[in-house]
Parts: C-alpha cells; sequence; structure tokens
C-alpha cells in the first residue's frame, strides 16, 4: 500500500482531482490519502470531497486527517504541496501597496515585486517542509504546485537533497488550447516547450509532423480568437513563439501591457478567457472563495462523481516513479545544469523531463531563440537574485531585484521602488524577520 502526502490539503479543486486521477492507477487503488492542513474546517470539508471520491470509485483507499505535517509525512512515499504563507491578510498588501506607486497587478503569485515578497514568506516554509520530509519520508518523491514556482523550486533543488520538482497547469493546458483552436486532436500535436515557469515557449507546435503555427496565426486574425487571449495573441503576433501561460498573468511579466491605463483598457480588460488582466482578480477571487466556500462544497458533494483521468502530471509521476513504472514524459522545473545553454546553468527552468523508475531525469532543449533568450534571462537572473536575497536574509539584493523587474522599472523611479519595498517589508515582517 502506498501512502500519499497532501500538505496543504485545503486546496478543494486541486486536491479532489489529483486523488482521483491517483485511484485510476492499479498500483495505488488500496493508497492511503493523507490530508494535512492548518485550518481544522477545511480539512474537514476536503475529507468528506475526497471520501466520496474514493466511495464512488468503489476502491480500497483509506482517507486519513491531521492537523500535524509530521504524522501525514511519515512512511508516505509522495507528497504534495499547495500552502501559502501569509494568506490574504498580507497578500492583500502585495497587491495594493505596489498600486499606490503606479503597478498595476492582476495576480501578484509568480513574480514582480508581488511574486518576489511572497517569495521570501514561502522559501523557508519550503525548505522547512523539505527538512520535515527528510526527517519523516527521506525516499519521497515531492511533487510542489505551491507558487512562484520558479523561486521556490530553486532554492528547494538549491538547499535541499530530496527530490522535488514542480508542476503546474499551464504547459499542458495551453497545449490543449491551441489543438482545439485549429481543430486538431490533442493525441495528433506534438510540442517542445521550455523556459521558465509561467514564461516557457512552445519552440515547436506540430500537428502530424508538420508545424502547426501557420494555422494558428490564422486563427488569432479572426476576432473571436484574438479577444480569447489578446496578451498573448500579440506577444505571438510579435515574437513568433507562443508563450504557456494566461494572459492577465503575462501582462505583469513584461512592460508592454499594464505601465499605462490605456494599455491595460486595451490589452488587460476585454479578454474573453479565464483571466483577462483586471486589477487583482485572483485576489478577489479568492476573497469570494472564502465567503463561499461552504456553500460551494456542499453543493459539490450533491453532485454525480465524474472519475475520469484528468490532465495533471502528478499522478503519472507517481506511477513512473513507484507504480507500475510506465515512463512519463512531462514539463518540469529543475535545475538547467546546461539543458537550455544560453540560460544560467544554476537557474530553474521548466523543461521535458522523463520519469521513470530510476528518478525524474531533465532532457536537453538547445538554446532558446535569442530574443526570447533575452525575456526569460531578464526574469530567470531576477528569480535567482531573490533566492540568493532570501537565504542571506539581505534586503539589498530584494530592492536591486525589484528594480530590475520590467513592470515595475516601466513605471516607478529608483526611489519609489525603494519607498514601496520598505512599505512591503514592514508589512511582512512577522513572516521574514529581520532582514539587514
Amino acid at each position: 500500500m502506498k501512502k500519499f502526502a497532501f500538505i496543504g490539503a485545503g486546496s478543494f479543486v486541486f486536491t479532489r482531482n489529483v486523488v482521483r486521477d491517483l485511484l485510476t492507477f492499479p498500483a495505488f487503488e488500496d493508497a492511503e490519502i493523507a490530508l494535512m492542513d492548518i485550518n481544522p474546517d477545511r480539512l474537514e470539508g476536503i475529507r468528506r470531497c475526497v471520501q466520496k471520491i474514493v466511495d464512488a470509485s468503489g476502491k480500497p483507499a483509506k482517507v486519513t486527517t491531521t492537523l500535524s505535517r509530521a504524522e501525514a509525512l511519515t512512511g508516505a512515499d509522495g507528497v504534495l504541496c499547495t500552502v501559502f504563507n501569509g494568506d490574504i491578510d498580507v497578500w492583500r498588501y502585495d497587491i495594493e501597496i505596489p498600486k499606490k506607486y503606479g503597478v498595476d497587478i492582476n495576480i501578484g503569485d509568480t513574480r514582480s515585486v508581488s511574486g518576489i515578497f511572497r517569495a521570501l514568506r514561502n522559501i523557508p516554509l519550503m525548505l522547512d517542509i523539505c527538512a520535515d520530509i527528510k526527517k519523516y519520508c527521506p525516499n519521497a518523491v515531492f511533487l510542489n504546485y505551491t507558487n512562484p514556482m520558479s523561486m521556490l523550486c530553486k532554492a528547494m533543488q538549491t538547499y535541499s537533497d530530496i527530490e522535488v520538482t514542480g508542476l503546474c497547469h499551464s504547459v499542458q493546458g495551453t497545449a490543449h488550447m491551441l489543438a482545439e483552436w485549429i481543430g486538431a486532436p490533442m493525441d495528433e500535436i506534438t510540442y517542445t516547450c521550455a523556459g521558465v515557469n509561467h514564461q516557457a515557449f512552445y519552440l515547436k507546435f506540430d500537428w502530424n509532423g508538420k508545424d502547426a503555427y501557420p494555422l494558428l496565426r490564422e486563427k488569432i486574425k479572426d476576432p473571436e480568437y484574438y479577444n480569447k487571449e489578446q496578451v498573448r495573441n500579440e506577444m505571438f503576433r510579435h515574437l513568433d513563439y507562443y508563450v504557456t501561460e494566461s494572459s492577465g498573468h503575462n501582462s505583469e511579466y513584461n512592460q508592454w501591457f499594464r505601465k499605462r491605463p490605456d494599455l491595460i483598457e486595451k490589452y488587460c480588460t476585454h479578454s474573453t478567457n479565464w483571466n483577462p488582466g483586471e486589477y487583482a482578480y485572483s485576489l478577489n477571487v479568492r476573497i469570494d472563495r472564502d465567503k463561499h466556500w461552504r456553500e460551494q462544497l456542499e453543493d459539490w458533494l450533491k453532485q454525480d462523481v465524474d472519475l475520469k483521468r484528468g490532465l495533471e502530471y502528478s499522478s503519472y509521476i507517481f506511477n513512473a516513479r513507484f507504480g507500475d513504472h510506465t515512463p512519463f514524459q512531462f514539463n518540469g522545473n529543475v535545475i538547467n545544469n546546461g539543458a537550455i545553454p544560453n540560460l544560467p546553468a544554476e537557474s530553474c527552468v521548466e523543461i521535458p523531463c522523463l520519469a521513470d523508475r530510476g528518478g525524474i531525469h531533465p532532457m536537453m532543449v538547445g538554446s532558446l531563440p535569442a530574443h526570447l533568450a533575452i525575456l526569460v534571462n531578464t526574469t530567470t537572473r531576477i528569480e535567482n537574485l531573490v533566492v540568493d536575497a532570501a537565504m542571506t536574509k539581505d534586503k539589498r539584493k530584494v530592492f536591486q531585484a525589484v528594480c530590475m523587474d520590467p513592470l515595475t522599472s516601466a513605471v516607478c523611479s529608483l526611489e519609489e521602488i525603494h519607498q514601496m519595498c520598505e512599505e512591503l517589508f514592514a508589512i511582512n515582517e512577522p513572516f521574514l524577520g529581520d532582514y539587514r
């Protein structure tokens, strides 16, 4: 019997989906699903959901709950993490304080000034979780879903020696979206995608072995499709390669779309897909969800359970590592080590990987096109500096990292950035301690 520990199990949609997927593999039908969260109400809620999935599957899996991370981890074969250090009370300041200085944030969980301060809060927590894994389940495979993905994985893969990679929905999700746009069955699509998390690009996107980009270029000439992803389609029009993460997210990763009100109005408010790019979108969704999660939970419990396996990578990876050992290729977040030669070797990159009984093996990609390398180098070098700052508690390095952020630097002077960082340090002091 295998054991899976969910740290931060109160993430309802994610936990439900992964448990459903795990139970579709014969090797995991009798698994222990250990749910851990610091919120007992949410923990009981997700327990009811997971038990409903187990009951509907007819499988002999066992569901346990605990408020203790050590208890959840003890003897685990697989660990999944969706934690959030600081919750809404501090996250809102990550969004609201930059807005005072003209930095308009959509999500704020991955990069720019908001993502940087989230990283500073979460890196110590993630390293603590790694230390507990080393103590209680040293041979476990750790799959991280917590953001900011690149910075957290860079820290964990540099300062711990457990088997860990980071997973995101954006690569496979976007691939399915583009296939649907051009009318291609997904099983006829092949692609190579590489870069950093949320800023990876499809270097190749083929339909039955033939370049599908000309079809996509024609498709986005249609306003219906252009308007679905205005930011990403603009990037594709001008940069020639499609990026993985949503328009709203990408609008805050660069200097082109959010530095003026007219640009925000033009590119970040009218898209028809899930995240156009409006200010504080994800924060507002989270606030609303926290008000209504109990009703949403009860509504879901009244519905029939869909047991069809989804698109998440995690169950396939676990199956490859310690299930029936069927190899599985996916895009993971790993240390570069030359896989992309024109990015720093020590950076965390999102590239094709192969999971099998022997481990998780990054694949060589080759150099990014020169213009993409300029964009991604800026991102990953900032992220490296932030991780260094977090490990050395160096306030000056944090400030300098924010200075180099494309969106922030497009809007603020150096002195304004200094003042903004001081405000954010003051708010975050309970989580960060003393930075010098």
